[in-house]
């Protein structure tokens, strides 16, 4: 099977990006990069995943809401109880999120956009992926206690 340009660019994109996370953090050291637009590892909740994702010219950190199929209501209310602590949330991230219930999906996202993508210069990929990587870390440090509230 004949393998897209962008899929190998990916791959190549995660796979520099998760040598950096491996010298800062343990959050995503047990995963392999893939040719997909995200990766991820769980939030130690199942069906909260911590995900990088990235496009052409930009890239962003989130969490994904989805317990699985028939379970949009459950995902719906987990988004809202996090939701109810939005201010603290973004006061200790030290930047306004997005809060997305996506509509018309059962799943919810709360995110956070940056430039740089992988169809951007390769020589920009390494400042992308640490800034990337710092957010995540800042990000699950921030989500955490918020977290274990909902459970």
């Amino acid at each position: 099977k004949e393998i897209s340009e962008r899929n190998v660019i990916r791959k190549h994109f995660w796979t520099e990006l998760l040598k950096i996370s491996k010298t800062k953090t343990r959050l995503h050291s047990n995963i392999t990069p893939s040719s997909y637009n995200w990766i991820g590892t769980s939030s130690g909740i199942n069906g909260l995943g911590l995900n990088y994702a990235v496009r052409k010219h930009d890239s962003q950190i989130e969490l994904y809401i989805d317990k699985g199929k028939d379970c949009d209501k459950e995902n719906l209310s987990i988004f809202n109880k996090i939701k109810q602590y939005k201010d603290k949330i973004e006061s200790d991230f030290g930047h306004s999120l997005n809060f997305e219930a996506l509509d018309n999906k059962r799943a919810c996202r709360i995110s956070y956009l940056c430039k740089g993508g992988y169809r951007d210069d390769e020589s920009t990929w390494k400042n992308v992926h640490s800034k990337l990587v710092d957010l995540m870390i800042l990000f699950n440090d921030t989500l955490k206690p918020v977290l274990k509230n909902i459970n």
